[in-house]
Parts: C-alpha cells; structure tokens; sequence
C-alpha cells in the first residue's frame, strides 16, 4: 500500500454542510490532502475553499439550485449536515435534503464510476436495525416528496434520532445497488464531539458518557478526530470497505454493551436495560 491511496490530489470533494464542526474539519483535512473543495451550508464559509454554495437544507428549490452550481465531476460527497431535536424540518435537513444531493448527482453523471459518499450518522442511529420495519418503509419512499409525506404521517419520526437511524440505514441499503456503479457509501456513527452543535446542547450530547471518558481518562473527541475516519473512508485505501456505519466513539458502546463498563444507558439504546 502506497501513500498515494491516501491522497486526494486531482481529486474533487463536495462537503455538505461545510461551514462549522466535522464537516469544516473534513473539508479542511482533504484539502491538506491535495482535494479541490466545494463547500455548502446555510452558513458562511469562512475558510479557504475552491467553491462555496449557500444552501437551505430545508427548501426543495434552494437545494435544486445548489446542484446547478456543482461543477463535475465530483468524487468524493461528505454528507455532514445536521441539526439538533428542537429544529423546524429536522428531517428534511439532517437526511431527506442529502439523498436528494446525493442520488441527483449520480443521476446526472456528477459523481460515477470510482466515486464515494461518507456521510455523519451518530450513535443515536444505532439502534436502525431494531426498528428496521420503519426504517425500510421510509427509505422506499421514493422522493423528496414522498418522504415528506410519511414523515409527516408518521409521529415521533421528525426527529434527530429517527434521521440518524434512516442515515445508517441508508448505508447499508444502497450500498449494494451504488456497488453495482461503482460507487462506494460508508458513515461513520460519531460519540460525543465538542462541536458548535454539540455545544449547543451539552447537557445531553456532551453529558453522555462522560462518566465512561472520566473513568478511561480521556478528553471528548474532537471533529478533527472524525474527518481522520471520513477521509480514510472516501479514498482509495478503502476500496474494499462499503455499506459500513464505523463507531467512533473510543469504545464506549461496545464497554457498556459487554459490561467492561457499567453503563446501563447504553443497553437501554438496544432494549437492553
């Protein structure tokens, strides 16, 4: 194995929502990297990147505009938009918004052959297979739409934890029809990580595990800490890892699962408790 398989040089990084947290931290590592960035987000960028495109996540036609200014091919897709529970449209932000980015530039031909998406899910999707049956319903929702609609339809699914189950679930689920394109989609699941969001909302996000982080001794990871995991997963060295949802989260979920820790509030996540 050679460096060059870590490499993004001639490569073209699309990083959605790019202006803060993980996905700056992303956009800012492959650019180190040798990638030319095109950043999105509501939000200023306020970093030095090749292209950047205001977007809003929430609005269909301000999201089919956007795609009109991304210049092709792209290679690699960071799909790092999020919002906390408490936010107007939380799905169509966090999830239903980057599919539609994501299948629009493939269809389009943007993103073909020899591609990747790495997209942020979060522990709180871990527990996608327990309620499979909700999550396949609605990733058969076909649209923008349509997955509005069942959203709509559905209680309780608006939610930040529903949107992290439909992501991981996502993964896996295209992972074998975007293989057949050649193209690959992983995504990482983060632990708690001191970002503006995280920050925002600290008595939970921040507050979970830190009695686990306390007792290893260990600091809260950092977005610096997951864009290291999102650029392995994007480049070529990871041709043969796809449909993956990888736990960053310095083993806290698998210690509690185990009781190498006791941390009642992770089997509680499984149904466990």
């Amino acid at each position: 194995m050679s460096n060059a398989q870590f490499s993004y040089e001639g490569k073209h990084v699309l990083v959605v929502g790019g202006a803060t947290g993980m996905g700056a931290a992303a956009a800012k590592l492959v650019k180190r990297l040798g990638a030319r960035v095109t950043a999105m987000d509501v939000a200023n960028i306020d970093y030095p990147v090749d292209n950047s495109i205001e977007v809003d996540l929430s609005d269909r036609n301000s999201v089919d505009e956007s795609l009109g200014q991304v210049e092709g091919p792209v290679n690699v897709i960071f799909a790092c938009a999020g919002v906390a529970d408490g936010t107007p449209n939380i799905m169509l932000i966090n999830f239903t918004s980057q599919r539609h980015l994501i299948e629009s530039l493939i269809e389009s031909g943007k993103l073909g052959a020899g591609g990747a998406v790495v997209m942020i899910s979060s522990v709180g999707g871990l527990p996608w297979q327990a309620n499979l049956a909700n999550v396949k319903e609605f990733l058969e929702t076909p649209d923008w739409e349509s997955a509005a609609a069942w959203v709509a339809a559905h209680e309780g699914t608006d939610s930040y934890g529903f949107s992290k189950q439909a992501m991981s679930g996502y993964v896996a689920r295209q992972a074998f029809p975007l293989l057949k394109r050649g193209i690959r989609i992983n995504a990482i699941q983060p632990g708690p990580t001191d970002t503006p969001l995280a920050r925002a909302n600290a008595d939970i996000w921040l507050a979970f595990g830190q009695d686990y982080r306390d007792a290893a001794g260990v600091a809260t990871l950092t977005p610096e800490d997951m864009a290291s995991p999102m650029a392995f997963l994007g480049s070529d060295a990871a041709q043969g890892i796809n449909g993956v949802n990888l736990l960053v989260d310095q083993g806290q979920i698998g210690a509690g699962l185990t009781d190498a820790f006791e941390a009642p509030y992770v089997k509680a996540m499984f149904g466990m408790a």
